[in-house]
């Protein structure tokens, strides 16, 4: 069913994101949190056309991301609720370990920001701009 070989490379090569076009082309990222999906939703859309992607946990705005790029095939660690809801309704294929009632964020203090932002937001589409601007905000130089 699912493509455990991506799995076990993202697993093993200590990856946050494996994707494999439906070219079989292989794109890996060992950034954390949303950013590198959404950098190949915005600079390589085509790469995620009908591509199958391993990742190591999957939120409401991951995705959306997922949704919006046609991606077809998805296996993770961990998925959130909506998340899994989201995929499903889209006809994406989805193998997870675990599923959970959100993502927390990376001090485990309480849900993941980009999981917030999304919550409320009724479609895939409606969540891009919110990650947009979200990504945009946390590039922004801080002050010194």
């Amino acid at each position: 069913m699912m493509h455990d070989d991506l799995w076990t490379m993202l697993q093993e090569g200590g990856y946050t994101l494996v994707v494999r076009s439906a070219g079989g082309e292989i794109k890996t990222s060992r950034e954390r949190g949303v950013k590198p999906l959404f950098i190949l939703l915005r600079h390589f859309p085509a790469l995620l056309l009908r591509a199958s992607l391993a990742d190591k946990v999957v939120g409401k705005g991951a995705a959306a991301m997922m949704i919006a790029g046609g991606v077809k095939q998805v296996r993770t660690g961990v998925i959130s609720r909506p998340a899994l809801q989201l995929l499903l309704a889209h006809g994406v294929e989805v193998q997870y370990e675990e599923e959970v009632e959100t993502i927390v964020n990376r001090s485990r203090t309480g849900p993941c920001p980009v999981e917030t932002l999304c919550a409320s937001a009724p479609t895939a589409e409606a969540c891009l701009p919110l990650i947009e601007e979200f990504i945009r905000s946390n590039n922004r130089p801080k002050p010194e």
